[in-house]
């Protein structure tokens, strides 16, 4: 006979301009948008009750909705119901934090997450006064952002300095990997309040395929995917793909299919193309929706995430998880979730696509090999990398730091 279980704790999440409702491809929403729906999800199952708090970006959206039983979206009226990039949105924080001020005094969570700085500005204005810990999730760093994009980062110039000082005032934490450590570290945070609970993938979802790979007349398929933007490397495989005759390449985000010509990136990645003499090998699909991603994935024979920086980088975990290798560069979190040598292969940020183009091809002409990698990535997800255990991970966090109950407790 089956047992209800009773809520383990009540958990307030912010994420103010990632909402876990949102289509994915677009330039703000990706990565941080999948974390927050898939913890908030599992969390529920596990007797969680979530509520996650996000921007009004529309005039349409209700004030509250029901993403599953046990999670609620509330859509904070903070600045104007309509798309503002994230980096236009901090002068609205201090509305969205008055909102969730008014919220929490009559009817406070457990725990509050934050994700993103500004959400962690946000938070820490909602539960000034109240007691209510609150756990920090960056997704990505300024210091990082401005190291690599320089005067092309059109980040707030307060970013740093609103980072700095919400890592000191929060209770815990949250790195996605163990280069973020050393980021946090640098910017004088207190590593003992740091913990790593990597990001995760779906199992069920991306799974291994039993078509096979090859396409016919013995093309090979790479794969890249990600937001339509510079610093995602698609140019690099476009240029390697020169040396790599029998294979063709899909690049799956950004806008629409049909959209594609207005979107300023496309055009760059179709110039390069031209320039390279691959333009007949090359596939710019546009946003890939979530259930045809897994199938794409598995029908790769390789998956090359290029990114110049990456604060985690899911990409590369729903790749293994389809038992696809990765060639991956060396940055941020495909750190840690790409095995070099074991699961794929890592190679330099600033690589020439010379060196690229031969590695891939090396890898293509050796089946064997890419079978070892592809069943070792699956293995390596089922053991690190299922949302599951990452939500076990920040509960475990939210238990440090608050009187909630874990789930096992809950049940006694």
């Amino acid at each position: 006979m089956s047992r209800i279980l009773p809520p383990a704790g009540r958990v307030a999440m912010v994420s103010e301009h990632a909402s876990p409702l949102a289509a994915l491809g677009g330039p703000d929403a990706g990565g941080q948008n999948v974390y927050v729906a898939q913890v908030a999800r599992q969390l529920a199952r596990k007797g969680y009750r979530v509520t996650v708090y996000t921007r009004r970006d529309s005039t349409g959206l209700p004030d509250r909705m029901t993403l599953i039983d046990g999670v609620q979206v509330v859509h904070v009226p903070a600045g104007p119901p309509a798309p503002v990039p994230k980096d236009e949105l901090l002068p609205h924080m201090a509305a969205f934090g008055a909102f969730l001020a008014r919220q929490w005094a009559a009817d406070p969570p457990d725990v509050v997450h934050a994700h993103f700085w500004m959400s962690g500005l946000a938070a820490l204005t909602g539960t000034r006064g109240l007691g209510i810990p609150v756990v920090q999730t960056y997704h990505a760093l300024g210091t990082v952002k401005k190291r690599y994009q320089g005067a092309d980062d059109t980040s707030p110039p307060e970013r740093v300095a609103i980072e700095e000082a919400v890592g000191h005032e929060c209770a815990r934490i949250i790195a996605t990997c163990s280069d973020e450590v050393a980021e946090l570290r640098a910017m004088g945070l207190p590593e003992d309040r740091v913990t790593v609970v990597p990001c995760g993938v779906d199992p069920d979802q991306f799974a291994p395929s039993d078509r096979p790979r090859t396409l016919p007349g013995g093309r090979r398929r790479l794969l890249a995917v990600g937001r339509l933007v510079p610093r995602k490397g698609f140019d690099r495989a476009i240029r390697a793909l020169a040396g790599i005759p029998d294979a063709e390449l899909l690049v799956a985000g950004g806008p629409e299919a049909d959209l594609l010509g207005t979107e300023p990136e496309a055009r760059r990645l179709h110039a390069i193309a031209g320039e390279y003499g691959v333009t007949d090998r090359v596939t710019l699909l546009g946003g890939v929706g979530r259930a045809r991603m897994p199938r794409l994935m598995a029908g790769a024979d390789l998956v090359l995430s290029l990114p110049r920086y990456e604060p985690f980088g899911i990409v590369p975990l729903e790749a293994m998880a389809c038992a696809t290798p990765v060639v991956a560069t060396a940055v941020g979190g495909q750190l840690d979730t790409v095995l070099d040598g074991t699961t794929g292969v890592h190679v330099p940020a600033d690589d020439d696509h010379h060196h690229l183009g031969d590695l891939v091809r090396e890898l293509l002409d050796d089946p064997d090999r890419l079978a070892r990698h592809g069943a070792a990535g699956r293995e390596r997800v089922l053991a690190h990398y299922t949302w599951d255990r990452v939500a076990d991970g920040v509960a475990g966090v939210y238990g440090a730091v608050s009187s909630m109950p874990s789930r096992s407790e809950a049940v006694r």
